[in-house]
């Protein structure tokens, strides 16, 4: 009896399978059509793949979903949850009010229910003013049968959470255990109201992510597979369980594109490298440190909203297989940023179509093999060139803006659209296209690791500084085994600390990743 699992991963444009033995080899793979309701496309892939790899139901124990479920629901303002935004901080964030800066069509969906109570610390862990229980039980009472979700947030509250947990306990005592209450001290750094507003979209997608879990575990069940562990791709690389994805559904967001890296990695064989992604509609361009991806640095936005919580580092240009290229008659021309997406194989000339695009333009020069070469010969194969050179460039830009030096440095490429790019590249140490790139994407989702993390700030006068980074290395371990990783098998994989020179008592952010394999 042999042990598999199956790796489902969503872009713009397709939705690729796989099933890997216990060895990580693959066993079958496919892509369909990535349909407008996301979930279609998912069940279809899933039969696909499975009826193609011949392996009994009952060896299939492991199940992993990297989806942009999450991601849409926020860009398109759909299907999110009703939710209280409550802020710990009276008096002294009265001046700047929650959802500030936030585009007024998300503002009115989720800004319906907003307050600001007494509360919150000081950046020393002192108390701004004693929280305010009696409004907080008010509060309860009026949202109550209102509202299906809670956002909390507290002034630093990565420095003290006992506000934040206090709020959420009155919360779950008026209205049920069951709420979900997102707090901000779990989610987000430092920065008030970008942490604030990474809460409330947390909150927001409570809902979708339920509807995602469930369709995927009862997809799974009509196709026979009853004792599958499901997983949820995260945005660093690695996987959560699905109670852990319910709590933090927001770490799904961008989970395609590192889902993407890990499994270039592990196809390449390389921990270290820029790796490019091209999909249909768009190309990532990602780093691999130690085969994880790099973290950004910055304040990232998601649905105009601006967040602070952890996302990978990306660059993304309108750049993929589906992209719409256009000529005009004094024979200038223009790449995207549109794309014909996922109707590719209705659109394009070489399949019929009546759009011109990216991979016809690769199919006409012969450096792809695709569809009908006859329907592209047509084509004046001095302007195809330009076009060319320009795809290439647009691609060696976007590497040149991840690199953090001048020296050259191996470059991955992965995704369906990878034909798109040549064989060598300004600024690559050497172009590395491995064995089935085209579902790297999904690979990474189920060959990932389980991962925890921990971003606080300690003050090191209280235990020093080799036991608050032994604290900080146990609590990201603990986070792991909860998102379902094997104890023994957890090590520390990123550890970060940052002594805050405002702050009294020796204060540091410290920021501690673990990983470890699933536990069996």
């Amino acid at each position: 009896m042999g042990i598999y699992r199956i790796g489902i991963d969503v872009g713009g444009t397709n939705t690729d399978a796989v099933i890997l033995d216990e060895d990580f080899n693959v066993i079958a793979e496919t892509k369909t059509p990535t349909t407008e309701d996301v979930s279609t496309g998912i069940y279809k892939a899933m039969k696909e793949v499975i009826t193609s790899s011949n392996v009994p139901l009952s060896d299939i124990k492991y199940a992993m979903l990297g989806t942009t479920h999450a991601t849409n629901a926020i860009v398109e303002r759909k299907r999110l949850n009703s939710i209280a935004v409550i802020r710990l901080g009276a008096p002294a964030t009265l001046a700047v009010k929650p959802l500030i800066g936030v585009p007024d069509d998300l503002r009115e969906k989720l800004g319906k229910y907003v307050y600001i109570v007494q509360g919150g610390h000081e950046f020393d862990g002192r108390e701004i003013m004693p929280l305010d229980e009696q409004e907080l039980y008010r509060i309860a009472e009026e949202v109550k049968g209102q509202v299906d979700s809670i956002a909390i947030t507290s002034v630093f509250s990565p420095v003290s959470r006992s506000h934040e947990e206090r709020a959420a306990e009155i919360m779950q005592e008026v209205m049920g255990e069951e709420l979900p209450v997102s707090l901000s001290c779990e989610i987000g750094s430092v920065g008030l109201l970008e942490r604030e507003n990474a809460t409330i979209l947390n909150a927001s997608v409570v809902n979708v992510a339920k509807t995602t879990i469930n369709g995927f575990v009862n997809a799974l069940r009509e196709e026979g597979i009853h004792d599958a562990r499901v997983f949820l791709g995260q945005n660093d690389g690695t996987l959560m369980s699905v109670d852990y994805a319910l709590k933090y559904p927001i770490l799904t967001v961008a989970c395609g594109p590192t889902n993407s890296l890990r499994g270039a990695s592990y196809l390449s064989g390389h921990d270290d490298a820029i790796v490019v992604d091209v999909g249909g509609t768009t190309t990532d361009v990602g780093v691999l440190v130690s085969s994880f991806p790099r973290e950004s640095s910055l304040a990232v936005e998601i649905g105009g909203a601006r967040t602070n919580f952890r996302m990978p580092d990306l660059v993304s240009v309108g750049l993929g297989g589906g992209t719409i290229v256009r000529i005009r008659e004094n024979g200038e021309f223009s790449i995207g940023p549109d794309s014909v997406g996922y109707r590719l194989t209705e659109k394009a000339l070489v399949f019929g179509g009546d759009t011109l695009t990216t991979t016809d333009v690769v199919v006409a020069l012969g450096k792809a093999e695709i569809g009908d070469p006859e329907k592209v010969r047509h084509l004046d194969r001095t302007l195809l060139e330009s076009i060319y050179a320009e795809m290439t460039s647009m691609v060696e830009l976007a590497v040149d803006r991840m690199k953090t030096s001048a020296d050259p440095v191996p470059v991955i490429l992965v995704g369906g659209g990878s034909i798109l790019v040549p064989a060598t590249l300004e600024g690559a140490s050497e172009v590395i296209r491995p064995k089935n790139h085209g579902v790297a994407n999904a690979i990474g989702s189920a060959i990932a690791q389980v991962s925890g993390q921990v971003e606080r700030v300690f003050s090191l006068d209280e235990l020093g500084r080799e036991k608050t980074l032994e604290l900080a290395k146990q609590m990201a371990v603990n986070e792991a085994v909860e998102a379902g990783a094997d104890p023994n098998t957890c090590d520390i994989v990123d550890i970060e600390d940052v002594p805050l020179a405002y702050l009294p008592g020796n204060a540091t952010r410290v920021r501690v990743k673990a990983a470890g394999e699933l536990a069996r």
